[in-house]
Order: C-alpha cells, then sequence, then structure tokens
C-alpha cells in the first residue's frame, strides 16, 4: 500500500548536526488563536522519495511511517536556496490605502537578494550602514515557493500545477534605504543579509489548499500589528505566476513574495520600527508562526572594523 503524501515539508538538523526533510504535526488554526509566543513543532516524520526539487517530486513523496519521528534540534529555512525572490508592491487593498496609493493596473514586481534568505529563530540584523537611522520595518507577507519544473509562459488556470507549496515570509526593509540612500529602488533597501526569514513550514499544494483565502498576521513584541486575509490581494496567486511567467523563466525553488497587508509600521502615527531587542512573529493558516528576534549587526561578521559607505562615499567606522 502506498504511504501517504505529507501536507508540510521541514527542513531541520539534528543534534548531531545532520541536515532532513520531515513531516511536523502542526495544529491548523487562524493565526488570531495562536499564542503570541507558541512553540515549534518539536518532532518530524521523515519523507521518503526524491528531494522536492527534483523531478516529479510532489507526487513522489511519502511519509516514511516505518520509522520513528526525529527529535528537531534546529528549523532551517524550507527552501535551501532559492534562485530568485520576486516581490509583489501594493498587492494588498487595504495596503495601498493606508500608504495613500492607487492599486496598480499590473502587478508591480522587484527583485530581492537571495542571499537574504534566513530561517526560523534566526535574527534579523540591523545593518551597520543603517544603524544610526534604518527605519527598519516589518512586512508579513505569504511566500509562493516554485517547485521542480521551470515555469515558463503559463495560464493562470495551470499556475498552481508549478507551485510546490506556501511559507510565511517577513519581507524586512530598512525604509530610509529604500527611499533617499538607495536612489529610490526598492530592491537595495530590502536586500541586506537576513531581511527574508522564511518559515516554519512550507504548506504543500494539493487539493483543498487555497492560497488566496488564508488569514495573515504579523506580531511585535506580542502585539499584533497586521492582520488581515489573502482573499484582500488586488492579484491572486494564479495571476501574479502567469503574468511574472510572461517569456520569463521561473526556475524551480524560486520564491514568490505576493505583497504584504495593512498595518505596517511606517504607516502608522506614530511610526513604529524595528529595535534590537524586538521579537517579530508572522502566522499564517495551517503554515505555523515564524518568529524572529532583531539585533545588531556586529563588526566581526565581515572581519573588517571599517565597512564602505556608498551613500557617505567613504569608510566609516560603525
Amino acid at each position: 500500500m502506498a504511504g501517504r503524501s505529507p501536507l508540510r515539508l521541514v527542513r531541520f538538523l539534528t543534534e548531531s548536526g545532520e541536515s532532513l526533510l520531515g513531516s511536523p504535526a502542526i495544529t491548523s488554526t487562524p493565526s488570531s488563536s495562536l499564542s503570541p509566543s507558541p512553540s515549534l513543532p518539536s518532532n518530524a516524520t521523515l519523507v521518503k522519495g526524491c528531494g522536492p526539487w527534483r523531478p516529479g517530486a510532489a507526487r513522489d513523496l511519502t511519509l516514511d511511517e516505518s520509522s520513528s519521528p526525529q527529535p528537531i534540534h534546529k528549523l532551517l529555512q524550507p527552501v535551501p536556496s532559492a534562485p530568485a525572490i520576486f516581490c509583489v508592491g501594493l498587492n494588498y487593498k487595504r495596503h495601498a490605502l493606508e500608504a495613500k496609493m492607487a492599486l496598480p493596473r499590473f502587478p508591480v514586481f522587484f527583485l530581492k537578494n537571495p542571499a537574504s534568505i534566513c530561517g526560523p529563530g534566526d535574527d534579523i540584523k540591523i545593518p551597520r550602514v543603517a544603524s544610526s537611522n534604518s527605519e527598519m520595518d516589518f512586512e508579513g507577507e505569504l511566500a509562493v515557493v516554485i517547485g521542480s519544473r521551470r515555469v515558463k509562459n503559463v495560464s493562470p488556470e495551470d499556475a498552481l500545477d508549478f507551485v510546490l507549496g506556501y511559507t510565511s515570509a517577513n519581507d524586512v526593509l530598512a525604509r530610509r534605504w529604500q527611499g533617499k540612500k538607495g536612489g529610490g529602488q526598492w530592491s537595495r533597501g530590502k536586500s541586506f543579509d537576513t531581511f527574508c526569514p522564511l518559515g516554519p513550514t512550507l504548506l504543500l499544494q494539493q487539493p483543498g489548499v487555497d492560497p488566496d483565502n488564508l488569514t495573515i498576521e504579523t506580531r511585535l513584541n506580542g502585539e499584533t500589528m497586521q492582520s488581515s486575509s489573502t482573499s484582500d490581494m488586488n492579484f491572486d496567486v494564479r495571476s501574479l505566476i502567469s503574468f511574472l511567467s510572461e517569456s520569463t523563466t521561473l526556475l524551480p525553488g524560486t520564491v514568490i513574495l505576493t505583497g504584504t497587508p495593512e498595518g505596517v509600521g511606517y504607516a502608522r502615527d506614530p511610526p513604529v520600527f524595528l529595535q534590537a531587542g524586538d521579537t517579530v512573529e508572522v502566522a499564517i493558516d495551517n503554515i505555523g508562526v515564524l518568529e524572529n528576534g532583531v539585533v545588531e549587526e556586529e563588526a566581526g561578521d565581515s572581519g573588517v572594523k571599517q565597512v564602505w559607505s556608498h551613500a557617505d562615499g567613504k569608510m566609516i567606522t560603525p
């Protein structure tokens, strides 16, 4: 008899440092009913079959129910690496209202550095080049992960056939670098290291999973800042994938951040920005809670005591 297919995947380390792929037990409850600091999955049933990025992966993955669940020592980001991260701006109707901007006629895409990805429990680091006045903001988002087949010129009707699954994301950004210091380009202020936490689980695309009707919530130090539903998106997931794939190849493992709802820090009165010592959580139905602390970047991160500041045109001592 064929084994059961997993609903969610996690990548994790064992106590010995071995990296494994498994399916965790997680309560399927709306994010609003989750506690401010929920416990992450403590164990996972191993998954058999080829890796999720290989041909036929989604249909070949099965639970290894003959073995005991493995203890999770540390959760890793569900995507081992991404060839590209595409982000969508102003894709929630109420977020466009709070930003006092008109809804776009077509999806507004920009790129984020794949090296900005980090995982559940990893620290978001305030960049040294932005530490004096970073205006770091949070943006809880649903992330789409492309599966084992390349995508190009796909119709909206067929778009979800190319999706491996969905995870929670925090599209962290430094507002000042998004505007003045970044030359007005959104990518620069969103591409610092650790500015793309992903996790904790990957909800696999399968019958019954509707990415356009998921509750999404962002909390800062236990206080709810964003509370919405993906049903408020201006362009649904199918439309985003189809539009992005027009004469453009999306490689396996590509991540698409689908936009953020209302409630971001800069739009508040007074504005609320991330500070060292903060804890940020992004919770999405059936995916779990992505939790990350906020710390200052240390000089030892690069092995140098001075860094080049393009904004100042010289070397600076953080």
